[in-house]
């Protein structure tokens, strides 16, 4: 094959894991590269189902992207154990998302073929390849035809390496021996000696996870072929996920680290502009009450009166916490909206009863106007950047985090799994921005419901956590600016540099196929 030529426009496949919060980063990103180098090739790359719905999002974008182009592998669900249909962690029981991962190692075959037509095509191989951290078999491919391979994690540094060290080292055993035991509190590698954590914050399915077990191993897998990729990308900012990006930096040597999040809409992050439009062609879901209405009952109230409750796309609460979390609501006398799922026990896909909340609850809200309960969807978004707001009850998944950071909203946290214990315990404990209600699959009680939204909405202690936020917040939207006053002069923010960055560096490589 031809090296590429310098006058060559770059070809650039990307390939996310088949899971919302990864799949919306990756188009962000795509997105991103496209405005920053309108002459770069972009082809996203996923199974049937999820195509279906990046076209839908591309095609309700107020700007066309004529340089990103889909390619789909295909894949059968019941081929692996699942069910008809079922190509993302959306339409997954929790229980099943596992088998996804397992199943996702067997694109393999169809994706390195479509890079060997890709170069048949082209006379030369693509600039680079960008895959999700857990698609860490997608670097073998690369290495096979001579391209480029960078590992981009939708996690924050302090998440992702937090993951690194727990699957690779599993400081929470004893010995992974025949007498092996949990320890109850634990260093973590790689971070200081003064990072801990609790047996209670690592998700029941990592804590009792054994050595050889086909997840451990999977794990193990994926992230050391993510680490000999040729740099790492992560969606946050420099200037906030300091020690999170140091300790990633250690894990990938000499090798790259490009902060470059948030990837959020410009018009959100700069407060410029917040149609409707945008957050929904972002997430391409149906609310449960649409943006005007939403908006229209937050006008109503007062500035940083509100507290919003959301638990994510994949996470849900018990039935009993539901009503216990009702309860404490109504207690507090806080105004709030509230995106309803059906409780853990019960299928995540199926009609909310209201027999899962207090007995006459959802007609007392509706008469006091104190709360606004959505059913599955909710316009996240113009939520948080409107000034009403002043809580965001969360899971602490790390594109929700970002989404509150960038608003200046502090958090209450209830992390249910994957990265979420890990984000919570940096924002409370690195940033000073929230504070922990409960932990999975925890049982609450009312009355700790209603004196922690207090604590955070009325006390000198929410105050300073509202100020951190706005700080944060700050830092967050000059990473994204284009001309910003800095020490020397004007500069582009730290996120902005870092895109470019890697931009200049694979426009700088010539790649023999």
């Amino acid at each position: 094959m031809n090296t590429q030529q310098q006058g060559d426009a770059d070809h650039i496949v990307m390939f996310p894991f088949m899971a919302q919060g990864h799949i919306i980063p990756f188009l962000a990103l795509a997105k991103l590269i496209s405005q920053r180098k309108p002459n770069t090739k972009i082809t996203l790359v996923s199974t049937p189902l999820n195509i279906k719905y990046l076209e839908l999002t591309l095609a309700s974008s107020e700007t066309i992207h004529r340089n990103i182009c889909l390619a789909q592998l295909p894949f059968s669900g019941p081929d692996h154990g699942l069910p008809p249909h079922a190509e993302n962690t959306d339409s997954l029981p929790y229980h099943l998302i596992s088998t996804l991962f397992y199943a996702s190692e067997t694109l393999q075959p169809s994706f390195d073929s479509l890079i060997t037509e890709i170069i048949t095509t082209e006379k030369r191989v693509p600039s680079c390849i960008i895959s999700d951290v857990f698609l860490g078999w997608v670097n073998d491919v690369a290495k096979r035809v001579g391209t480029y391979h960078f590992s981009f994690t939708t996690c924050g540094g302090y998440g992702t390496a937090m993951y690194f060290s727990l699957y690779l080292y599993r400081p929470h055993h004893t010995n992974d021996g025949p007498n092996d035991e949990l320890i109850e509190e634990f260093h973590v590698p790689k971070f200081p000696d003064t990072c801990r954590l609790h047996i209670s914050q690592l998700p029941v399915y990592v804590r009792e996870a054994k050595k050889d077990s086909q997840f451990v191993t999977f794990f193990q897998r994926q992230i050391s072929l993510s680490l000999k990729s040729d740099g790492m990308m992560c969606t946050t900012v420099e200037e906030i996920e300091g020690l999170g990006l140091e300790v990633l930096r250690n894990y990938m040597d000499s090798k790259p680290v490009w902060a470059i999040g948030p990837l959020l809409p410009h018009p959100f992050l700069l407060g410029t502009n917040k149609k409707s439009v945008v957050s929904n062609s972002r997430t391409g879901k149906e609310y449960g009450i649409s943006p005007e209405s939403c908006v229209e009952w937050l006008n109503h109230q007062k500035p940083s009166s509100v507290v919003y409750i959301s638990f994510g796309s994949q996470n849900t609460i018990r039935a009993s916490n539901m009503m216990e979390l009702a309860l404490g609501l109504e207690k507090s006398g806080k105004c709030f909206i509230w995106v309803l799922r059906p409780p853990s026990e019960y299928d995540l896909k199926s009609e909310f009863r209201s027999e899962w909340l207090p007995e006459g609850f959802v007609e007392r809200m509706g008469e006091s106007q104190k709360g606004l309960l959505v059913k599955k969807w909710a316009p996240q978004l113009e939520i948080l950047s409107h000034k009403s707001t002043g809580a965001f009850l969360s899971h602490c998944g790390w594109n929700s985090v970002l989404e509150s950071l960038s608003q200046g909203v502090p958090i209450i946290g209830w992390p249910l799994a994957a990265d979420q214990a890990y984000n919570s315990k940096m924002l409370e404990e690195e940033m000073g921005v929230s504070m922990e209600l409960a932990r999975f699959e925890g049982q609450v009680v009312s009355e700790d419901v209603k004196k922690l939204i207090e604590q955070v909405m009325d006390s000198s202690k929410g105050e300073e956590m509202r100020k951190k936020a706005m700080g944060i917040g700050e830092k967050i939207r000059a990473a994204m600016t284009e001309d910003i006053e800095g020490e020397g002069g004007h500069q582009k923010g730290s996120s902005v540099r870092s895109v470019d960055d890697f931009l200049a560096t694979i426009a700088s490589k010539k790649v023999e196929a």
